[in-house]
């Protein structure tokens, strides 16, 4: 995503250069998109082969009011274009010509968690201060990265990437296209170990984020994290004329660390060392692990240019996007009101522990809403039950878990608290059926799991039974 700007993003000269393709027509368009349903006027539609073939969506494309479309074979009837024999390889192209034409500050972020969300902070703080660009959603894999560089104007000052990966491999040559000023790594947890086989492997396919570090640029390393001397090692060695910083605070004083956190279980205050500054930052969110985030996302905004009670004013008011922890309020059919906060986007060890202990913060009786965790290979049934800790010590009432390995926490649980009710479902549908079933005004909800484990199915039940409540308490006059 990217602010306006006055000038075409890329005109079909311009384009046919980049990509090395072949101009079908003379044009000029103002946003990229590989999606007809969002698809704006005036784009240029990229029919990439991915799950599906986009060359069989350029018809809908053009419905759509795309100006022009990026293909690897004639199916434009007549309209204009862009043929390369390749269309990945053309979108990569056009992304690294972009980088090449901006003159802008340029950062980008890895981790396993918490990276999507400082992305969106930083975004949220590069906005307030100039022509900003970022990673819409969480396009961050071998399309979406060349994507949001192709997407880049040329009038950007600030923008900020999210580098993922899955198996060894992917980030470097990420990185490498994006070419940042500032590299930075949120933590490293057990993530994807089904691909990457060990922690420690995740840490060292973190530590490639430094591969396309431009000379000069600077490291920001998350100091409390375990792998803290090895992610250094990387940075020095890929990267030598760096600054490394850190955040967080742990084995000595860090670049940038919270020193006090309060919360009233809806928002959250936050006070931030900023080489040697103190900010403030006020957020719509809950959980000391949002703290360290806020950190980080200053930290990198004041290496970027922004003065640090300028970026922590921007970021105050921050709120998660949909599904990674924002809190809203549910109608309840027989009256009354509970919480309800959605962190079902996606889940590892480390970040589950993170939502339930934030959720411990928040007011009324809690129930959580468990969804299993995807992709840790042979440990998983260990990693599953050892969730067990965080959720006695949130004082949880209910539990309700879902999904074939999250039977290893519920056994767990039963075995542990006697007093906490736990139900093992095999499906999200149960798992809400379960979840409205218990709600009583003043209880607190958490949703949360892997993508793949469908817990964002629960958010969509217990809101359909919101609006419903809202509209037969409107039409009673309650």
């Amino acid at each position: 995503m990217a602010d306006p700007s006055n000038s075409p993003l890329w005109t079909s000269e311009e384009a046919e250069k980049a990509s090395g393709g072949q101009a079908l027509g003379t044009w000029a368009i103002n946003g990229v998109s590989i999606d007809t349903r969002s698809l704006q006027p005036g784009d240029l539609f990229v029919a990439l082969k991915d799950v599906r073939d986009g060359h069989d969506f350029v018809a809908n494309a053009f419905a759509a009011g795309a100006e022009a479309a990026l293909v690897s074979r004639d199916v434009l009837g007549g309209h204009p274009g862009l043929m390369v024999g390749d269309v990945l390889e053309g979108l990569e192209k056009m992304g690294l010509a972009a980088r090449a034409r901006n003159s802008g500050v340029i950062s980008a972020i890895t981790g396993s968690v918490g990276k999507t969300s400082v992305k969106e902070m930083l975004a949220r703080i590069y906005r307030a201060v100039g022509k900003a660009h970022w990673s819409d959603k969480s396009f961050n894999n071998h399309w979406g990265v060349p994507l949001t560089l192709a997407r880049m104007p040329r009038e950007t000052e600030r923008a900020i990437f999210e580098i993922g990966m899955n198996t060894p491999g992917e980030i470097a040559p990420r990185s490498k296209m994006v070419r940042p000023h500032i590299s930075m790594i949120t933590r490293v947890a057990p993530a994807h170990l089904q691909g990457m086989g060990s922690v420690d492997a995740v840490a060292d396919e973190k530590g490639q984020i430094f591969a396309g570090l431009e000379p000069g640029g600077t490291a920001i390393l998350p100091e409390k994290d375990y792998f803290f001397a090895r992610l250094k090692r990387h940075a020095e060695t890929l990267q030598p004329t760096a600054d490394v910083l850190t955040y967080g605070g742990a084995r000595g004083p860090a670049s940038a660390t919270p020193v006090t956190y309060e919360t009233d279980g809806v928002t959250s205050r936050i006070a931030i060392d900023v080489m040697g500054d103190l900010v403030v930052v006020k957020l719509d969110a809950v959980g000391e692990h949002w703290a360290a985030n806020a950190a980080l996302a200053i930290l990198a905004a004041v290496v970027a240019g922004v003065p640090p009670h300028q970026a922590a004013e921007a970021l105050s008011g921050y709120a998660p996007p949909a599904g990674r922890g924002v809190a809203e309020t549910l109608k309840l059919p027989k009256g009354g009101e509970a919480m309800l906060v959605d962190d079902a986007y996606n889940a590892n060890p480390e970040s589950m522990r993170a939502a339930i202990e934030g959720f411990a913060r928040r007011p009324g009786r809690k129930i959580i809403a468990l969804g299993e965790m995807k992709e840790l290979g042979e440990g998983s049934a260990a990693m599953h039950a050892n969730l067990a800790s965080a959720i006695i010590a949130a004082k949880v009432s209910a539990a309700v878990l879902s999904g074939g390995e999250m039977k290893h926490l519920a056994d767990a649980l039963t075995v542990r608290d006697q007093s906490m009710r736990v139900v093992h479902v095999t499906g999200p549908i149960e798992a809400a059926d379960q979840v409205k079933s218990w709600l009583e005004p003043g209880d607190a909800i958490l949703i949360k799991g892997s993508n793949a484990s469908g817990m964002a199915k629960v958010g969509t039940a217990l809101r359909q039974m919101s609006e419903s409540a809202a509209s037969s308490q409107k039409a009673s006059g309650a």
